[in-house]
């Protein structure tokens, strides 16, 4: 009998001493590995991925308050596939097999034609592409609306970087450029907008984690000459690090150490997600990118070594 790995077939790419797993179910990015030094925290090929690992979100990410939002003045519910706090949460991409589109040994498409969804009566041309080249990983994500009305469309992503056997996350130093945080209620619905001047979330100068507890959003990102955000987690002598860098349209950071998750999973990375939209956006309707019929919108981030 052969069996099927919970996440379909596992698409291999691999250049210039970089290595990247692919897997069928969802487009997620399984494993990324430098010399086999892990850049992200991976997960075994018989097993699902825990706490969103490596899987892209779309066509929204993080919650929706209740399900509930409003369109073009029309109603809608959403599944709420977040029961413990009653929301929606993170799109509808991750349950479905991706076909693949082209590929050659450094790089790989694939796409999805998502189909009206409960909450969502729209039609959706996805592509994910993920490429290998001397700095690293860099990831292109597409969506074109193929259907007949205007659609509400958001991405995100779901990396968890690691460090390897290098340091505990705590001892791990952030480098962070956000000037703002966003404050949540216990749903993890957002509440406010803060300033990190004097606060907990202020890594705009590295700094170590330490025990800082973070499922927080952040945004007024500050951009290099290249158009591009980065965020860094390097050792506690700022080296053996490991780097993710968001492009343009891309203006919020989601970042998690993983509290919640199962013993013995708990900060062992650190989750930093490119979202071109705030958590709540379909209900609140910021930074949500309206798709026209025929329309397309393309956004690109990656993962290297620092």
């Amino acid at each position: 009998m052969t069996t099927i790995a919970p996440t379909g077939t596992q698409h291999t790419i691999a250049a210039g001493g970089f290595q990247a797993v692919i897997t069928e179910l969802g487009a997620g990015l399984r494993s990324l590995t430098l010399d086999g030094r892990p850049l992200v925290v991976d997960f075994p090929e018989d097993q699902p991925p825990l706490g969103g690992a490596g899987l892209p979100l779309l066509p929204w990410p993080n919650r929706v308050e209740d399900g509930r939002y409003t369109f073009d003045g029309e109603d809608r519910q959403l599944a709420l596939s977040e029961p413990k706090t009653g929301n929606a949460i993170h799109g509808f991409s991750r349950s479905f097999p991706w076909r693949v589109l082209s590929r050659d040994d450094s790089s790989i498409r694939l796409g999805l034609r998502l189909f009206p969804q409960l909450g969502y009566p729209h039609v959706l041309d996805l592509s994910l592409r993920y490429a290998l080249g001397a700095a690293g990983l860099e990831v292109e994500v597409g969506a074109e609306n193929v259907g007949a009305t205007d659609a509400p469309y958001g991405f995100g992503a779901h990396p968890y970087l690691s460090l390897g056997a290098l340091c505990a996350l705590d001892d791990a130093l952030l480098e962070l450029p956000a000037a703002q945080w966003i404050a949540v209620n216990e749903r993890k619905i957002p509440t406010g907008r803060h300033d990190v001047e004097g606060t907990e979330y202020d890594f705009r100068t590295a700094r170590p984690i330490g025990g800082t507890e973070l499922d927080t959003a952040f945004t007024g990102l500050e951009r290099g000459p290249d158009g591009r955000v980065r965020v860094t987690l390097t050792g506690p002598d700022g080296t053996g690090g490991v780097e993710l860098w968001a492009g343009e349209g891309i203006e919020w950071l989601q970042l998690y150490t993983g509290d919640t998750l199962p013993e013995g999973h708990r900060r062992q990375g650190l989750a930093v997600e490119p979202m071109t939209c705030p958590p709540n956006a379909f209900r609140t309707g910021e930074d949500v990118i309206r798709l026209a019929p025929g329309e397309r919108a393309v956004h690109h981030w990656g993962i290297g070594p620092v």
